[in-house]
């Protein structure tokens, strides 16, 4: 019999949470910060009696912003940083006037230039230990964005090839060239790790979980590919050779060809799969649990060749997932992970799944076919499972239903025995909550019962996305008691 510490935290009692991403907080800057309304909204989720805060990945992105191609397995988006922690430690003359990207990188870097030319003594040797104890990632990051931003943010493979290639000459004359930026790139993770840290006790505080996202794949543009090229399947050019995505289903005649290089799954395993060890150490430091994204990659995934186009001509591939989350189990005791099983998820999916005791997910918003055996209906939920209204891919659960046709809006009326005169997406929240799934999450948009034009993603579109924002004046006075009510109801 497993004991108390080895079970999952999710089945040791119901819970309700909420899905925010960071840069969704409200505030003055371009998006949202580890700041005050970080803390604000704790404290709102606390009397909600909502015990998680959902997010999506926390990685630096590109220019497009996605939190599902980072440029680093380990590092944090710095531009989430709160310039106020920098003020209160003496590293900012003056707090900015205007709110804008650029500035904000420029109070970062002023605070990194204080710190290294007066060393103040607490958060220098702070410092020190920080890079110490990340330096199997750091290093590797810090550098990589350092050259990156040498060489005007191109490919590291088009870089010049004693660099690309990691020639051990190269690099120390580049680390003692570029060691000032080296040093502002450490800087800015520590001072993330350090307000993160703050943030998660304080929300630990308050008896809430901080549930974190874990994309399965890479981006090739990142410092992971390009310190640990052995691991990814890339041909002597460093070009990948064989791309990940999905094939065609009735969301796509193509499938989806995502671009990120393949794991090289046999050479993972050869090293005790020691680089998803250390990565999923890194999450369990920010987050209580994780979501691992395309779950089902784990046990087959699809390969296609990187001079395809589309994702047609690709072909499934067994992955060592069994090995791979036994070697996980050993080391961490127990698998704080969700794993996102949606789609076509075939029988040894779901047996994995099992076999680790990991929740499944459960969308409301995809339930309301017709069919009494569709497994996202409430009476065919199971107890290890996260409920979703709508998930950060889906549209608000207010504007799905105006979408609605009128048969299928008669079948969702019929089955939640609501009349036509209750208001979305109250219904769909109270359902979530009412199932006997161990968790149950509402979207911030849905908990505010916002409409058309207010997701945060429309998958296969690369525009207007990961921009959503929320304001505290949405947040009526009545909606942390409504939800409590409901928490207390359904004993979450």
């Amino acid at each position: 019999m497993s004991s108390v510490r080895d079970r999952h935290i999710l089945h040791q009692r119901r819970r309700a949470g909420v899905l925010l991403h960071p840069t969704s907080l409200p505030g003055a800057f371009p998006k949202g910060l580890i700041c005050h309304d970080a803390y604000r909204f704790v404290e709102f989720l606390a009397r909600a009696g909502i015990s998680v805060w959902q997010m999506l990945p926390l990685g630096p992105t590109h220019s497009d912003g996605s939190p599902y191609q980072a440029l680093s397995a380990h590092a944090c988006e710095t531009s989430l940083l709160s310039l106020d922690w920098l003020r209160d430690r003496n590293l900012l003359h003056d707090m900015p006037v205007s709110h804008d990207s650029a500035t904000h990188r420029r109070c970062l870097e002023q605070a990194w230039t204080l710190l290294s030319l007066h060393k103040p003594a607490n958060l220098a040797e702070q410092f020190a230990a920080f890079c110490e104890q990340q330096s199997h990632w750091l290093d590797d990051y810090a550098l990589f964005m350092s050259l990156r931003e040498q060489q005007g943010g191109r490919l590291w493979s088009e870089w010049p090839a004693e660099l690309r290639d990691r020639n051990p000459a190269a690099l120390k004359k580049a680390r003692k060239q570029l060691q000032q930026r080296v040093g502002y790139y450490q800087f800015g993770q520590f001072v993330f790790f350090q307000q993160w840290a703050d943030l998660k006790r304080y929300a630990s505080d308050h008896g809430i979980l901080l549930f974190g996202d874990l994309p399965i794949y890479i981006a090739y543009d990142s410092a992971d590919v390009w310190a640990h090229r052995e691991l990814f399947m890339l041909d002597d050019k460093a070009q990948p050779r064989f791309v990940a995505g999905v094939p065609p289903d009735y969301f796509s005649e193509t499938g989806q060809r995502w671009g990120n290089p393949q794991y090289d799954w046999q050479a993972m395993q050869d090293e005790q799969f020691h680089w998803w060890q250390q990565r999923l150490h890194t999450q369990l430091q920010l987050f209580d649990l994780v979501r691992v994204d395309h779950f089902r990659g784990f046990e087959a995934y699809w390969e296609i060749k990187a001079e395809e186009k589309t994702a047609i001509n690709g072909r499934w591939v067994k992955a060592p997932g069994d090995e791979l989350l036994q070697t996980l189990r050993d080391t961490f005791h127990t698998l704080p992970l969700v794993a996102e099983d949606l789609g076509i998820i075939t029988d040894e999916v779901t047996a994995l799944r099992e076999k680790f005791q990991l929740p499944g997910m459960k969308i409301l918003q995809f339930a309301f076919d017709g069919n009494p055996r569709n497994a996202y209906l409430p009476h065919n939920h199971e107890f290890n499972s996260v409920v979703y209204t709508g998930t950060h891919d889906n549209d608000t659960t207010l504007s799905w239903y105006k979408l609605l046709g009128t048969h299928h809006r008669r079948q969702l009326h019929d089955y939640l025995a609501i009349s036509d005169d209750e208001v979305m997406p109250w219904p769909l929240i109270r359902t979530a909550l009412a199932s006997v799934a161990c968790l149950a999450v509402v979207p911030m948009q849905d908990v505010l019962s916002l409409g058309q034009g207010e997701r945060m993603n429309t998958p296969g579109t690369t525009e207007g996305n990961w921009r959503w924002r929320f304001t505290w004046d949405q947040l009526d006075d009545d909606i942390a008691p409504r939800l409590k009510t409901l928490c207390q109801r359904y004993d979450r």
